[in-house]
């Protein structure tokens, strides 16, 4: 019984070490920041995997509180605190739900995913409303391309759970 619970203890500390690593790159090597941010989705899911939900969100605010103490660029931290680490967790909550058919699966995925993109633009544009400027025209553009890009997210990180779940070592 002392094994097990050494074991998974050492197991969410290499998560949550992988998680913060996982920011910090995210925070200071240009170009995949994404990529970065949506890797650092599949720990929190795993927390999920190897322990429980409740866990999963204990994994999360961990995660945002020890990078928030680490990462030097606070900013660029932002993304995953307010979507990417959220979304595993959110992800489990929706695909777990009985009775839900997979296209109302996937609405209920695009309806947490706007919500948090237009809470996220309605804060931006309050907080830096003399420096950010988004023309009318491009907003649709941005909203088309979130909705691409949070799909093909969904999808990614689907099989990368599915690639853990096949390489799982076995307890």
């Amino acid at each position: 019984m002392e094994n097990l619970r050494t074991k998974k203890i050492a197991t969410g500390g290499v998560l949550l070490a992988l998680s913060v690593a996982t920011l910090f790159g995210a925070t200071v090597i240009p170009g995949i920041e994404l990529t970065l941010y949506a890797l650092s989705s599949i720990y929190v899911a795993i927390a999920i995997i190897e322990f429980t939900p409740n866990t999963g969100w204990l994994f999360y605010f961990a995660t945002v509180l020890l990078s928030f103490v680490l990462v030097p660029n606070k900013s660029g931290l932002i993304p995953y605190a307010i979507f990417f680490g959220i979304y595993a967790i959110m992800k489990y909550y929706i695909e777990k739900m009985k009775k839900i058919n997979r296209p109302m699966e996937i609405i209920l995925k695009l309806a947490f995913c706007n919500l948090i993109f237009f809470l996220s633009l309605q804060f931006f544009a309050a907080a830096f409303t003399e420096t950010i400027h988004v023309p009318d025209v491009a907003l649709p553009v941005i909203v088309l391309g979130a909705q691409v890009f949070f799909l093909a997210f969904d999808y990614l990180l689907t099989l990368m759970i599915g690639f853990y779940l096949k390489r799982r070592p076995k307890a």
